[in-house]
Order: structure tokens, then C-alpha cells, then sequence
């Protein structure tokens, strides 16, 4: 992003462009300057032209969303960086011993789930056997005893496997959850942008659309022809004739064949 020209809305805040939008029409009803929704425009066309329009409002509020867009990937950059740092410490203790936890909770299931197998086969080989040794009980039961615990280890590392997913879980939306506590200076200026968006882009916008004295009512001509409303439809052609054209040419007559006899005499009648 080039902080030299103004920003295109991301996609990750387009909802909370919906949702101001949303909200403005919804209180219409509350602003003397917007008591005209329904007359000519309802809500319905009023949010289809201003999400068709949503490069020129947001334009409005560029500065502010420049500068709620930094300071939301500067926290979010902070929060990798300590991410980062708590994944590689390897001099802290703490982390260390983490370490060796997680270790020993994969490996657990793997070495106890081989030694079950190993003393089960074992052991019912030998219980084949016409004369059957006398620590081949022995062998069965170590067998069980570690399939019991293979099945513990694999409880134990599910729910290790939960508790992280779940503090992840809550890490990230600390920093992308806009409904979650945010550092101050990142609240300040995320709700700088909204209070920018909403007075200098949303609602100008909509009063310009319910003021524009081309709009016909909504029920006939959906969107007003205004120069920052999107003109949406095509005119018709004009079919008039051009002043300056030649004249149009007189329709053809027809009058019916003229059917009379020739002028001259039958055979008694002689030839001058």
C-alpha cells in the first residue's frame, strides 16, 4: 500500500462499510436531512447505489483509514514478532520445559502403543506353547498395562493439542476481532474512520441522492441522475428526423390502366 495516495478499502473491512451503511438507513428516520427515505428512493436503492459508490464514499475518509490501516498492521506485527520470540526461546526455562512436554506427549502414545504390541504378541506365542512358560501371564499383562497406557498418552496429548488451538484461537482474535479490547491508540483510530466515513461520505451521499431535483420516485425511475450518483440504465434513441433534411418525397400513385380500344375501324373502315 502506497501511503502517498489514498487507500482502497481492504476486504477485510468492507463488512464494517456495510454495517456503518446499514446502520445509517436504519436511522434514517432519526435525521431531518434524510426524512425523504421512501419517497423517492427506499433503503433498498439507497444501499445499492451507495455499494456501487463505495470508492467515492470511502475516498472521503481516506486519511483516517490510512491511519487506522497502519496502526492495525503495526499491532498485528508486534504480536507476530512476540509469537515469533516465544516460539524460539530456547535460554527460558519456561519455554524449554514446554518443549519437552510437547516431546514427550507425541512420543508417548508411540513408544507405549509398540511396547503393547510387542508384550501382547510375545506373550500370546507363548501361551501356544504345549508346555506354557510361566512368564508368559506376565507378558500379557505388561502388554495390557501399556495399551492402557497408550490410550492415556493419546487422551493427554488430545487435550494438549485443544488447550493450544484454543489459546491461538484467542490471540488472533484479540488482534483481528473488531468485537474484542484493542490497544488504545487502535480503537482511537479505528473509530476515527467510522465517525469520518459516516459524516463525510455516508450520509452527504444519501442526502445528495434524496435532494437531487432529477430524481424521479422510486417507484417509476429507480436511481436519481445526479453527477456523484452512478447513472444506472440507458436513454432512449432519438427517432425525430433532423431539422435540416431533405423533405421526404411524395408517396407513389398508381391510377389503373387505361383499357381503351385504339382509334381506328374494323375492316369495313379503309386506311387513309
Amino acid at each position: 500500500m502506497h501511503m502517498n495516495s489514498a487507500p482502497h478499502l481492504l476486504t477485510e473491512d468492507r463488512p464494517e462499510y456495510e454495517r456503518i451503511l446499514d446502520d445509517a438507513l436504519r436511522h434514517a428516520h432519526e435525521r431531518p436531512d434524510l426524512a425523504a427515505v421512501g419517497e423517492r428512493l427506499n433503503p433498498v436503492q439507497l444501499r445499492t447505489m451507495a455499494m456501487a459508490a463505495t470508492a467515492l464514499i470511502t475516498a472521503t475518509a481516506a486519511t483516517e483509514y490510512e491511519h487506522y490501516v497502519k496502526a492495525r498492521e503495526e499491532l498485528r506485527a508486534t504480536a507476530a514478532d512476540q509469537d515469533a520470540a516465544r516460539g524460539t526461546g530456547a535460554g527460558d526455562p519456561d519455554r524449554s520445559g514446554a518443549g519437552i512436554g510437547a516431546v514427550v506427549t507425541v512420543l508417548a502414545p508411540v513408544l507405549a502403543g509398540t511396547a503393547a504390541v510387542i508384550f501382547l504378541l510375545v506373550g500370546y506365542l507363548l501361551k501356544m506353547l504345549s508346555p506354557t512358560p510361566s512368564f508368559a501371564g506376565t507378558m500379557v499383562g505388561a502388554g495390557w498395562f501399556f495399551a492402557a497406557l497408550t490410550a492415556a498418552a493419546i487422551l493427554i496429548a488430545a487435550i494438549g493439542l485443544l488447550v493450544t488451538a484454543l489459546r491461538n484461537g484467542s490471540t488472533s482474535l484479540a488482534v483481528d476481532d473488531p468485537g474484542e479490547e484493542l490497544p488504545e491508540d487502535v480503537a482511537r483510530a479505528r473509530e476515527a474512520w467510522r465517525h469520518a466515513l459516516l459524516e463525510r461520505g455516508i450520509l452527504p451521499f444519501l442526502r445528495d441522492a434524496l435532494a437531487d431535483p432529477g430524481a424521479a420516485p422510486a417507484a417509476r425511475t429507480p436511481y436519481p441522475s445526479a453527477n456523484r450518483i452512478p447513472k444506472i440504465g440507458y436513454s432512449r434513441p432519438d427517432f425525430s428526423s433532423p431539422d435540416d433534411g431533405p423533405a421526404a418525397a411524395p408517396r407513389p400513385t398508381f391510377t389503373s390502366p387505361d383499357f381503351s380500344s385504339p382509334d381506328f375501324g374494323g375492316p369495313e373502315h379503309e386506311m387513309d
